[in-house]
């Protein structure tokens, strides 16, 4: 059986420019290592509806991290199921990461035609999260355990009966037995 995942990417102008510095300052690459599949990552960041979301605030359910964008098509098809997996699971969060540069108020008005249960927030394309790495293609979504370690990521679309059965993999309740 073949296997296509489909992922988004920005078009050529939407990639991230360069960050200009002063040409008496140097430049210092600064290495960040994302968490690796077991391995606990770090999130705490504010939301649009003036929340703030923190992983370890969430210990003891598990964590769908989800980054998307509103120019990616599959990442708005998988929104109304992650929406649902969220309202129907009382141990499983969402937080829906959007990796754009867009300003909340268009934001808002996107979410406003297209709702969701779970908390957004805006990650800029020049600073994502430390633990996480860098989408090079959209939707990518994190997979968080109960003990707050890195179980899972997926590239591409994902489904409620894909992060169920994941959850269930890694020990977790098994499809409708939460």
């Amino acid at each position: 059986m073949l296997c296509v995942l489909a992922a988004c990417k920005p078009a050529a102008d939407d990639a991230a420019k360069p960050v200009a510095t002063p040409s008496n300052q140097p430049v210092v690459p600064v290495t960040v290592k994302p968490a690796a599949i077991g391995e606990v990552p770090v999130l705490s960041i504010d939301t649009l509806d003036g929340k703030t979301f923190d992983l370890t605030a969430q210990r003891g359910k598990w964590v769908v991290v989800n980054y998307w964008a509103t120019w990616c098509g599959p990442c708005i098809k998988e929104m109304p199921e992650l929406s649902a997996l969220d309202a129907m699971r009382e141990h499983i969060e969402v937080i829906g990461l959007a990796y754009e540069d867009i300003p909340a108020d268009d934001l808002r008005a996107f979410l406003a035609e297209r709702p969701v249960v779970y908390p957004i927030a805006i990650i800029g394309v020049t600073n994502p999260p430390a633990s996480f790495e860098a989408p090079r293609g959209l939707p990518l979504t994190y997979l968080i355990a109960p003990d707050g370690k890195l179980t899972r990521q997926f590239v591409g679309p994902v489904t409620a009966k894909l992060i169920e059965d994941a959850i269930a993999e890694a020990g977790g309740p098994s499809l409708g037995s939460a």
